[in-house]
């Protein structure tokens, strides 16, 4: 054997190679015709100049493809004799060539490691009660609702509160007694309870009059956008002009059919059916994320950086997407990241660690998803989302990684399912 390997920990081992009596002849004959291909020389058409003279141009280059190539070739060999599940690309060290005579070299490979969870059996949770009220279902009207409201002026006498709407006027006046063109609105429409304005600015409102007028003192948050502001002490002067109220329409069985029910009563136990659904869904994953915390606590074993590293640069990458969305600029995500990079750390473990965890109980289980599997989660969805079986199985079948996607996710539910049965759950 040309090679020894060492164990450096669960998820990384080096192989060392040494080649005392080395022959490269046959890769340097590839890596010369390979050359010869490409290059250029003054007198010859491309492709056409003689191998020697190929060879003497470019000799320490071809060499080095050679090499390349005899080093590549050696380690794969290695990796498959010893049945290793390589994660990322190897690191190679202590390269030692000895004019073409012999070769020494180390490779630092990294693999999926072995997880071995301790017995669990006795472990035990509770999980949220599901519980649907006409507050609830109330709450769905209203948003069905919403688009057909009518914005009408409240009561006189009606003080502000979550929820109603302030006409406003107002004026930012910073520390200094600066008053900032873009700190002032004219008829301002603010939903109060929204959350829109800095935190302090509604709650301030509250309890305010049509025609009060009052001096608002606010503190913008440390990562607010704009730098000059982060922290920043403000004074806000407002004079409440009206308040607004949003009128519902009547829910009538016909308004219920335009909204794509049979009556009222259909909205309700639809509604009432859906809202079981997705509050059970939640309590399940609540169950689920306690479930991993625990075992990830109870078991330790290594995970590859470059699984880390792959995980948190996906995890980078949809959180920039969302940011951006909401304005955010490339410094502003390089100065949210340099800022969160340990957040994102501890949560791209977490999410490495939980993935191995269910690939290993998925396979003691015997785990698989299935067409049927993936033919009832479209109906669930459809069903929850409003829209057709069809529509839904377009979007995930558009795009194979989307299915793709999916098919785990189905995986882990029935991996979760085949845990639940042997944890004391209340």
């Amino acid at each position: 054997m040309t090679y020894k390997v060492e164990q450096v920990n669960d998820c990384t081992k080096k192989l060392s190679f040494s080649f005392d009596n080395l022959d490269l002849s046959e890769q340097i004959s590839v890596a010369l015709k390979e050359k010869q291909k490409s290059v250029s020389i003054k007198g010859f058409r491309k492709g056409k100049a003689p191998i020697a003279m190929v060879e003497k141009l470019y000799r320490p280059q071809v060499e080095g493809d050679a090499l390349n190539r005899f080093v590549q070739k050696e380690l794969f060999e290695a990796i498959n004799k010893e049945d290793l599940k390589v994660v990322g690309y190897p690191n190679f060290e202590n390269m030692d060539y000895k004019d073409g005579k012999s070769v020494s070299f180390d490779a630092v490979v990294e693999i999926f490691p072995t997880v071995e969870l301790k017995d669990f059996s006795k472990l035990s949770f509770t999980k949220d009660t599901v519980e649907v009220t006409e507050e609830d279902v109330d709450k769905v009207r209203k948003n069905y609702l919403a688009p057909k409201a009518e914005m009408v002026e409240a009561a006189e006498g009606t003080a502000l509160a979550n929820g109603l709407f302030a006409v406003m006027n107002f004026e930012g006046e910073k520390a200094d007694g600066e008053k900032p063109e873009n700190m002032k609105g004219e008829e301002y429409l603010l939903e109060i309870g929204s959350g829109q304005f800095i935190p302090g600015f509604e709650e301030q409102m509250t309890g305010m009059k049509a025609g009060e007028k009052k001096t608002l003192e606010v503190t913008f948050p440390s990562e607010y956008h704009v730098e000059e502001l982060k922290e920043a002490k403000v004074k806000f002067h407002v004079e409440l002009l009206e308040i607004k109220e949003r009128k519902l329409p009547d829910f009538t069985d016909e308004v219920a059919k335009e909204l794509g029910f049979e009556s009222v009563e259909d909205f309700k136990a639809k509604t009432q059916e859906n809202l079981t659904k997705q509050n059970e869904r939640q309590a399940a994953e609540k169950l689920n994320q306690e479930i991993l915390e625990k075992l990830i606590s109870e078991n330790s074993f290594d995970v590859p950086s470059t699984m880390i590293a792959q995980q948190k640069e996906h995890l980078k990458n949809d959180l920039a997407n969302n940011l951006k969305q909401q304005g955010f600029t490339e410094d502003m995500l390089g100065e949210y990241f340099e800022k969160w990079a340990g957040d994102l750390d501890e949560k791209a473990l977490f999410q490495v660690k939980s993935g191995l965890i269910l690939d290993h109980l998925a396979n003691k289980y015997e785990v698989e998803s299935t067409d049927a599997d993936f033919d009832a989660k479209i109906e669930e969805s459809a069903s929850l989302s409003g829209l057709t079986a069809d529509q839904v199985k377009e979007f995930y079948t558009k795009d194979e990684r989307m299915k793709a996607n999916l098919m785990y996710a189905i995986r882990e539910e029935k991996t979760f399912a085949k845990l639940h049965s042997e944890l004391k759950i209340k």
